[in-house]
């Protein structure tokens, strides 16, 4: 496992630096939804931090007895009513998708005083069976949710999956860019070097790193 996690950070690297970028330029998100421990464990005895999870309970049960050794993300749809967990256990929130939502975690950051950094999801393809605001209305959503005080990092995608991601990839940077938003979590197992000539600062990475979920 090692070997692999030590060969994923060498391909993000050689990326980065193929794209004109430091080498350090962008960070690995492990994403260790519904891994087993047997297959975490090694990664994070191998010296990675940064971890993705799709939900809010199943990162509580695995997460919390280490919670001061890692940065933990919430990359999967956030429900309202999990909020408040998320806002007290998460360091960021990469699924903003949805007025209510930014209204309720605006209430939760003000109550809890504690901010996830937040990513606004944006539904790049426009599919209608995959959560994020339209391309066309991101603009409007990034300025109401700073009109909430929330903090604002930067944008997440997930590219239909029979296309090719990187006009979906440059126009995510390209709506980030226009916001002034630094931060680009885009780019999975398949697609995270296109991801990261694109711009990606951040890659979440799952099947290539822990193999298929059982």
């Amino acid at each position: 496992m090692s070997d692999v996690y030590t060969s994923i950070l060498t391909r993000i690297r050689a990326a980065a630096l193929a794209a004109g970028r430091p080498a350090d330029a962008v960070t690995l998100v492990a994403v260790s939804k519904l891994q087993p421990w047997d297959h975490i464990a090694p990664v994070l005895d191998a010296g990675q931090r940064v971890f993705g999870e799709n939900r809010v309970q199943e990162a509580m049960g695995r997460w919390s007895e280490r919670r001061s050794e890692v940065e933990l993300r919430l990359i999967g749809p956030l429900q309202s009513n999990k909020a408040r967990d998320a806002v007290a256990f998460f360091d960021v929130i990469e699924s903003l998708d949805r007025e209510k939502l930014a209204r309720v975690l605006a209430d939760e950051v003000q109550a809890q005083g504690r901010a996830p950094r937040l990513f606004v999801q944006i539904n790049t393809g426009e599919e209608p069976q995959k959560a994020g605001v339209s391309p066309g209305q991101a603009d409007g959503f990034i300025a109401l949710a700073r009109s909430l005080d929330l903090p604002l990092e930067g944008l997440m995608c997930i590219p239909p999956a029979d296309q090719d991601p990187a006009p979906h990839f440059r126009l995510l940077g390209e709506i980030a860019a226009r916001n002034g938003l630094s931060k680009l979590s885009m780019g999975m197992s398949d697609d995270f070097e296109t991801a990261i000539a694109c711009g990606a600062t951040s890659v979440r990475v799952g099947s290539a790193l822990f193999g298929a979920r059982t």
